[in-house]
């Protein structure tokens, strides 16, 4: 237990240091930005307390609004997506989610890909929304979510097979 406290810890922080200082550098073409502070949130342990996990939602992304000056967009599009994950675990999982026997390195390929594209959207697509706040530019806002969350996604499966635990 004490293991899993740690880790979540070492990569909130690694995740924030990590968008702050590098990432929120990036910015291909005008609308294509990197956001893998989102890791955080998919790889967060499935079987938490609910209410822990929005919580460090909640502070993962108002630590990246803190240091980007960015008025709480990413606190809420994380929240946000926290909000959704059970919905979308049940989705992507069905009942292996429902007796809490998920493990993300176990998962076929697929699943994991259907799991971090549909998160990603979810978080791509609220931020983008209420960092235009306005319905009237949703092409650019379509825009940014799409190829910001093809970015995302593609970073962090690189992550992901970077931090991969080997099986014994």
């Amino acid at each position: 237990m004490n293991n899993t406290i740690f880790t979540n810890i070492g990569r909130f922080i690694l995740l924030i240091l990590v968008q702050v200082l590098i990432l929120n550098h990036v910015n291909f073409l005008g609308y294509i930005n990197p956001y893998a502070y989102i890791l955080f949130i998919l790889l967060f342990p499935f079987n938490a307390n609910q209410s822990l996990f929005l919580i460090c939602s909640f502070l993962l992304g108002l630590c990246v609004d803190m240091f980007g000056d960015s008025g709480g967009v990413h606190a809420a599009a994380s929240v946000l997506t926290a909000f959704a994950r059970p919905l979308i675990l049940q989705f992507t999982f069905g009942l292996s989610y429902e007796f809490q026997t998920i493990k993300l390195n176990k998962v076929t390929m697929g699943e994991r890909l259907v799991y971090i594209i549909l998160m990603t959207v979810i978080h791509h697509v609220v931020l983008f929304l209420f960092e235009t706040w306005s319905f009237s530019l949703w092409n650019i806002t379509l825009k940014k979510s799409i190829f910001s969350s093809i970015f995302t996604v593609l970073l962090c499966l690189i992550i992901m097979a970077l931090f991969r635990r080997k099986s014994k």
